[in-house]
């Protein structure tokens, strides 16, 4: 199988039935997408599919060969965090971890299709997302920010 993930082509032979997550974290060392559920409900798994948020636990393998998956570790370019990423740390809005991953690249998402979101927007976009800390209102202020940030 051959899938591009943070922009390096990888071919891999993949088992039958293998899920997305378990290609990510077990044969390419990329443990940034968690897992939580195992059902594709708290979003902790979220990675981008040619740049739509997608749950990496119940995506097989073999659905992504030839897209472009994103994960957490590909963001940041040239050593510099990605703008998201610099406004969740700059606003506080991450405290255990387990849902930050997933809900950055859900805001990166969003501020890709529309730059300059609604509250709702925002809301609806981190809606997936289970935060056990409940720093939602956090991460909504932290995807304004990014928002803002050229």
């Amino acid at each position: 199988m051959r899938l591009e993930v943070n922009g390096t082509v990888h071919e891999l032979a993949v088992a039958d039935g293998k899920r997305l997550l378990d290609l990510l974290r077990d044969d390419l060392g990329l443990t940034g997408a968690r897992f939580g559920c195992g059902h594709g409900i708290c979003g902790a798994c979220f990675v981008l599919v040619d740049g739509q948020p997608v749950a990496a636990c119940t995506t097989g393998a073999d659905e992504v060969a030839g897209k472009r998956i994103v994960t957490i570790e590909g963001l940041a370019q040239d050593g510099e965090l990605h703008r998201v990423q610099r406004a969740f740390i700059d606003e506080d809005a991450m405290q255990c971890g387990a849902c930050t991953s997933g809900m950055i690249l859900s805001a990166v998402s969003l501020l890709a299709r529309t730059p300059a979101p609604t509250e709702a927007q925002i809301r609806a976009a981190l809606a997936p997302h289970l935060c056990r800390c409940g720093v939602y209102l956090r991460a909504i202020r932290a995807v304004q920010r990014a928002a803002a940030t050229p």
